[in-house]
């Protein structure tokens, strides 16, 4: 049941917020870890690229893809590539932050999956993929019966919106791990970084909540709409 109150002004405060904690990111692993890099000597530059790509593609772009089904005016067919596509590249950067992650360990002589935070992005890269491909095949091609795509549609939006939920929970856990070692090997816990990190990870978990309330609030008129398929 929708919210009596329009989704647009929500969408604006996921933009902003978006923007804000991706600029945040970037400032942390660029200004204070050092850089980004594919390949180098110092591994630790391989990780950063880590917290970049999960963020921009699981929590940001995944978080575009759900707004975008529900407020943009468009025709549902419009809405639907956009969603799919904003999705599909959410995934993908996914998977290549992961294998960062794994390549970073690998290279460094680091145990792999050890960490609650590693065990719950294995699982939710995972959820994600299936989300994904069963909404490729019900909701775009080849498409299901039009009585399949309508019992879907409620588990679609269940399921996806606990799999985000799942992800910026699991970005925060990310965040006070990676925070908690930083500490550990001699950063101040009450210095610019620390400060930093723990307000990215706020400005995280407001633009989750901010995703889901404009799910849950009333979708502006749409060139076309027949209520045939919902965001997520």
């Amino acid at each position: 049941m929708a919210l009596k109150v329009p989704a647009l002004p929500f969408t604006f405060v996921v933009h902003t917020l978006g923007i804000a904690a991706l600029v945040l990111v970037l400032v942390w692993n660029i200004h204070f870890r050092g850089g980004l890099a594919w390949e180098a000597t110092n591994k630790n530059l391989i990780f950063n690229l880590h917290p970049v790509l999960m963020f921009l593609g699981l929590i940001f772009l995944g978080g575009e893809a759900i707004v975008s089904y529900k407020a943009l005016p468009f025709r549902k067919e419009v809405k639907k590539v956009i969603h799919l596509v904003l999705h599909a590249l959410a995934l993908g950067l996914g998977i290549i932050g992961i294998y960062l992650a794994f390549k970073n360990h690998n290279e460094s002589g680091i145990a792999n999956l050890y960490s609650l935070h590693s065990w719950i992005g294995i699982g939710v890269i995972c959820l994600y993929g299936i989300q994904w491909i069963y909404g490729f095949v019900t909701f775009f091609y080849p498409g299901g019966s039009p009585a399949l795509r309508s019992e879907s549609i409620p588990w679609h939006v269940a399921f996806g919106i606990t799999v985000y939920l799942l992800a910026v929970g699991n970005a925060s856990l990310g965040f006070l791990e990676k925070l908690t070692f930083l500490e550990n090997s001699g950063i101040d816990k009450f210095g610019t970084e620390a400060f930093l990190v723990n307000f990215t990870a706020i400005i995280t978990v407001l633009f989750g909540v901010f995703v889901i309330l404009s799910v849950l609030s009333e979708a502006p008129p749409s060139v076309e709409d027949d209520n045939s398929y919902s965001a997520i």
